[in-house]
């Protein structure tokens, strides 16, 4: 039996009387990508500091690779790399020089020069930070993070600030970190960027565990309605009573110039699509609306704003 990377039992952490982190337990396999979502202030942050050693737990038992983050930090260093929520290096700093300086911190780093070009920085390398655009700074931040040649990596908030083909780029490094052999954890708003590159999420709230499955399953748990919208201006109330008629309808309503199915499963899709075709209805306009992660997390941790 594999023995997980990470091992989280009870975890507490408390700021004064604000409880962030209260009771959390988990684990990481190894070779997994393991997601944690959550609201503003759930919890997420402070979790991952105590896994990587930055934080003392008020309680509870923490493992990463084996190790006590706290009575055997240097030596779970050799063996872990992280990227933090906010970083920075000097301005003037140049990548090669940043490469270097992070290498001569551990027994057996990678070699600088192939890293920064697998992540597409080999043309950057006497660029200072401060010149560095922040989908570059991203990827060096990766790049610093995987230069120990570490055995887990810590993503906080990997891709927060970016434009969306920054965003994707990201993703696409994130997966090409995984099939390299690493162990990931990574905390995120995005609910795509779970979904797309997650194993598993949990999903915390309120420095408490409310779920932990796949994306899949946790999709499939909130037991939502698929919908099919349509251009209804020339379907008729004929048209209407014969999708009320199927099984797996749950309510069909005209909304405006929109026709609105709602189905208990994906099958109803296929179903509404013969109703139409038997009836000679026009198909103007047509999408389906599926439940998604981000529908479980509202429903789980709600709607409200949070600071």
């Amino acid at each position: 039996m594999t023995v997980p990377v990470v091992e989280v039992e009870g975890l507490r952490k408390a700021y004064g009387e604000t409880r962030a982190v209260d009771g959390v337990s988990f684990t990481v396999a190894e070779g997994e990508i393991f997601g944690m979502v959550g609201p503003n202030a759930a919890g997420k942050t402070t979790t991952v500091e105590c896994l990587e050693g930055l934080r003392v737990p008020d309680d509870g038992r923490v493992r990463v690779l084996g190790l006590d983050p706290q009575r055997e930090g240097d030596a779970l260093r050799e063996r872990m790399g992280a990227q933090l929520q906010q970083s920075a290096l000097p301005a003037r700093l140049r990548v090669g020089e940043a490469m270097r300086l992070f290498a001569s911190l551990y027994e057996h780093p990678l070699p600088p020069g192939p890293l920064l070009k697998e992540l597409g920085l080999a043309d950057r390398v006497h660029a200072t930070w401060a010149s560095l655009s922040g989908g570059q700074r991203q990827r060096l931040s990766i790049a610093l993070a995987l230069v120990g040649d570490p055995a887990l990596v810590f993503f906080d908030e990997l891709t927060s600030g970016l434009d969306p083909q920054a965003r994707r780029t990201t993703w696409d490094l994130v997966t090409d970190v995984r099939d390299r052999g690493k162990s990931i954890v990574l905390t995120t708003h995005y609910m795509e960027e779970a979904a797309r590159l997650c194993d598993r999420v949990m999903i915390i709230d309120h420095g408490r565990v409310v779920a932990v499955d796949t994306p899949a399953d946790l999709v499939a748990s909130l037991g939502a309605e698929h919908r099919v919208v349509f251009s209804g201006a020339e379907v008729s109330d004929d048209v209407l009573s014969a999708l009320r008629a199927v099984s797996t309808v749950a309510l069909v309503e005209r909304k405006g110039d929109r026709v609105i199915v709602h189905g208990a499963s994906d099958r109803s899709i296929l179903a509404v699509l013969t109703v139409l075709d038997d009836h000679g209805a026009p198909i103007r306009d047509l999408r389906t609306e599926q439940p998604s992660l981000e529908d479980v997390f509202l429903a789980l941790t709600g709607r409200e704003l949070r600071d």
